[in-house]
């Protein structure tokens, strides 16, 4: 009886190195480039490449400055990166996808001090690029080595953990070392980074192994997933040939199988994967077969057996491949889809309209953009990405095409329903948007499904308008859901209260003198404003608002400011707090102490005269006094007879008293001296007491004078 062949149908290239190649050919398309490292692990692709000018080069110093350069697959460090910037290279980066969300993921682990943790081989292109994306990465192949690693440092298991895995890692690598983190690590993160389409293929290869009599694996030597694939098929399949192409096989090893099982690497293309297949059949006498074909063979040959009634499953609850038999897996792979079932599976394109979903069977699944996001601002590309894996609920099959038409919203739907009811029985605290406001109140957008906020729940003062909050995000808590009437009714005012009393709890047992605060201004009088320091007012006097003279607090303030705040005292017992708004190192005397010294000259503003002399500004906020004897160096009789307000003249500081913050200053001191005089000539103590409205001569710590009378500036003899 002639043998038969059956072709896995995930052999071949997946669609990250497709992508890579097809980046690489539209290079090319505008002349020569280099390629940092082979583009993919396939010596005849690299080679078909280079014959249309793709130079390898094996580091960034070999790049010729201001060249074109591709990023191979595999990826690589952010230090290449930097380096062929330095050389002004122009980079094409043709990473894999998964392989760039690998290198996100740990360069945020990094910037969050978690030690990250590769799974895969450390000497692979793809494991060293990862590790360059991050500071000191431990790199293990498999569980035994983990646990090795953990029990090197003890202290390991306690540290903030990170772990990826490289793309082409097998499924059985991944269960077992996540049982290892979950049973011996406290905080560890794990992402299953391994491709889909490996996974996809590394199963399908273990139900062929399973069946087959001998197995063909096509790939490179140095291909990760390659060698995987030939591992796995050998613990199922005792004859098992792993070759780069059809000059390797020899067709003696297979003549007695009656199966034989093929499959490929993800870097082996089509055209070599044909010439392996046309070898076999010209020289072993074998035809194709069919998985539909084999699923009747096996059926044929089992033993007849009572019928079991089929089980209705959730998809959560079905096996993972590796679990399955091959009988199983042949089932999958031509399973009927019905509108309403919820499919998941991996993007496989994306355009302008459509995103294309490979879902593992004989349909083609596809979603409408519109069902990914509403914000026309938004690309497509920002929201998702070719090998993410999706979920979504099946709208309309059309077996005559072979599509299926999907809908992400429907299923999203339902899952936020189920959230929102859960949020409400277990009174968690939901996020969302306001939307709208409604009669009565607003709506808020939460997971898709409208949520009504009573007027008297939003939060809001009672004359407030309801607009305020739209467009806001908002937080709340569900009080009531009718799934049936689709009714949910919310309460933002609940959490706010229940967070303001908890930040205000929390401010009263951290709060000490002197701390400061950003505070918003929410009121105000004449004598002071209240401002909220997150949960708490406090009271800000008028004197301590500003150092310039101010008559009211409305002068330099306004209700919602956010102003920096700083606690004078507080009373914890009547719940009061003093705060204070004027920067110490601003105060005028402070400021005017460190500008000026006894015997300096100043710039002074003439800004009130009396009889008994000028007071002039010599800093905003800081007078000083000249003496009616220390105007002129001649008699006069009042000061207008020199002076006038609003003047601008050079006095000397002939005297600082710290104490009482008082300032001397004199004119004629800076002019030729008079002749001595008679003690008998001195000027008489003056009989009148200058106005209180005048007596700025003493300046207290803000600037604001203080009702003391000058005291007498003695007159040179």
């Amino acid at each position: 009886m002639m043998g038969k062949y059956i072709l896995a149908g995930s052999a071949g290239f997946c669609f990250g190195v497709e992508r890579s190649i097809r980046i690489a050919e539209e290079a090319l398309r505008s002349g020569p480039c280099c390629c940092l490292g082979e583009l993919i692990h396939n010596r005849d692709v690299v080679e078909e490449l280079e014959s249309q000018g793709l130079r390898t080069i094996e580091n960034a110093d070999e790049l010729p400055e201001g060249e074109r350069v591709v990023i191979r697959a595999h990826g690589a460090s952010s230090e290449v990166y930097d380096a062929l910037n330095a050389r002004q290279g122009q980079i094409i980066d043709a990473t894999c996808p998964l392989v760039l969300r690998i290198h996100r993921i740990v360069r945020e682990a990094g910037n969050a001090l978690r030690r990250v943790i590769v799974v895969g081989d450390r000497n692979h292109p793809e494991v060293r690029g990862i590790c360059g994306w991050c500071s000191e990465a431990a790199v293990v192949s498999d569980a035994e080595e983990l646990s090795a690693w953990l029990e090197e440092d003890p202290s390991r298991a306690q540290a903030p953990l990170t772990v990826v895995f490289q793309t082409t890692q097998i499924r059985e690598n991944f269960i077992e070392i996540e049982k290892i983190l979950k049973k011996r690590c406290t905080n560890a993160e794990i992402f299953d980074t391994i491709c889909g389409a490996t996974a996809d293929r590394q199963g399908e290869a273990i139900r062929l192994a399973q069946k087959c009599d001998a197995m063909v694996v096509i790939g490179g030597a140095h291909s990760a997933n390659s060698v995987h694939l030939a591992q796995l098929c050998r613990r199922y399949c005792s004859n098992v040939a792993f070759v780069s192409g059809a000059a390797e096989l020899d067709p003696d090893q297979f003549r007695q199988a009656g199966l034989i099982g093929i499959t490929a690497g993800a870097s082996v293309p089509p055209r070599i994967i044909k010439e392996v297949v046309k070898k076999m059949s010209d020289e072993i006498k074998i035809e194709e077969t069919t998985a539909e074909d084999v699923a009747a063979t096996v059926a044929e040959e089992a033993a007849p057996v009572e019928a079991v009634p089929a089980v209705e499953e959730e998809p959560a609850a079905s096996k993972p491949d590796s679990e399955k038999t091959f009988d199983e897996l042949l089932e999958d792979s031509i399973r009927t889809i019905n509108n309403g079932d919820t499919v998941s599976g991996y993007v496989v394109s994306i355009t302008a309209t459509e995103v294309t979903v490979d879902l593992g069977t004989k349909h083609s699944g596809y979603i409408p953009v519109t069902e990914f996001t509403n914000d026309g601002a938004l690309k497509i590309e920002d929201v998702v990405h070719v090998g993410d894996k999706v979920e979504a609920c099946v709208v309309r099959v059309n077996d005559v095409e072979g599509t299926v038409m999907l809908s992400k919203k429907r299923l999203d739907s339902i899952k936020s329903w189920t959230d929102v009811e859960n949020a409400q029985a277990e009174g968690t605290v939901v996020e969302g948007k306001d939307t709208e406001e409604n009669k009565g109140g607003v709506v808020v957008n939460i997971k898709g499904i409208r949520v009504f906020v009573p007027a008297s729940q939003t939060g809001l003062p009672r004359e407030a308008a309801m607009s305020e909050l739209v467009g806001q995000t908002v937080r709340m808590k569900i009080t009531e859901v009718n799934r049936g009437r689709k009714r949910v009714v919310g309460s933002i005012r609940a959490v706010a209260n229940r967070e303001r009393k908890e930040r205000a709890e929390k401010i009263w047992n951290e709060i000490e003198v002197g701390k400061h605060y950003e505070g918003t201004v929410k009121s105000m009088t004449s004598y002071g404003a209240f401002v909220d320091i997150g949960g708490i007012d406090g009271m800000v006097h008028v004197s301590e608002i500003s150092w310039d003279r101010i008559n009211k607090p409305s002068d330099v303030l306004n209700v919602g400011d956010k102003i920096d705040v700083y606690v004078i005292s507080f009373d914890k017992e009547n719940r009061k707090i003093s705060l204070g708004h004027r920067d110490p190192d601003k105060n005028p005397w402070k400021v005017f102490t460190d500008t000026y010294a006894v015997g300096d000259i100043a710039k002074v503003k003439i800004v009130k005269l009396m009889p008994f002399g000028a007071f002039a500004e010599v800093l905003s906020g800081v007078d000083g006094l000249i003496h009616i004897s220390q105007i002129a160096n001649r008699r006069i009789g009042q000061p207008s007879e020199v002076l006038t307000v609003g003047d601008i003249v050079d006095a000397k500081i002939t005297n600082i008293d710290n104490e009482k913050q008082k300032i001397s200053l004199s004119i004629r001191a800076l002019s030729e001296p008079a002749p001595a005089r008679k003690a008998e000539e001195a000027p008489a103590e003056h009989d009148e007491e200058p106005a209180e409205d005048a007596l700025v001569y003493e300046v207290s710590s803000d600037g604001v004078a203080t009702g003391e009378a000058p005291e007498e500036v003695p007159v040179e003899e």
